[in-house]
């Protein structure tokens, strides 16, 4: 399958979706390139996370953290029953917060944030959640 044949081939293309899409390895590659410079000349992300458990939720903040050598964020608020959450993640402030949330679709929300106020945030994806395995 080459970049073309579902429409992906830049962050934009991912603009259209409620859900992550399936990506290839082709993709992930080129898409996870195109990202990591743009995060590369943020100050700091934030994250969203629309997953079907809390258990998923974590493991893809995890990845990132990982992934771009981010200090280990601190859970503030989790909820206290099973279902699909939606997850925030500030990696300026080092807290995540997690919800029980009904009706999302599924993936992950990157924000790149900068101290630059007349730089514009933007947010990116969604990213599949093992996007960043």
């Amino acid at each position: 399958m080459s970049l073309k044949d579902n429409n992906i081939s830049e962050l934009k293309d991912l603009e259209r979706f409620r859900s992550a899409p399936k990506l290839n390895g082709e993709q992930s590659k080129e898409l996870f390139n195109e990202l990591k410079s743009i995060i590369n000349n943020s100050d700091w992300i934030t994250i969203g996370v629309m997953s079907p458990s809390l258990k998923i939720g974590i493991n893809a903040v995890r990845k990132i953290e990982e992934k771009f050598e981010y200090k280990k964020m601190r859970f503030v608020t989790l909820p206290n029953s099973e279902g699909p959450i939606f997850l925030k993640a500030n990696q300026k402030t080092g807290e995540v917060h997690a919800r029980i949330e009904y009706g999302l679709g599924e993936g992950i929300l990157i924000s790149c944030q900068n101290y630059n106020d007349s730089l514009t945030s933007k947010t990116i994806g969604p990213f599949p959640l093992d996007f960043f395995d």
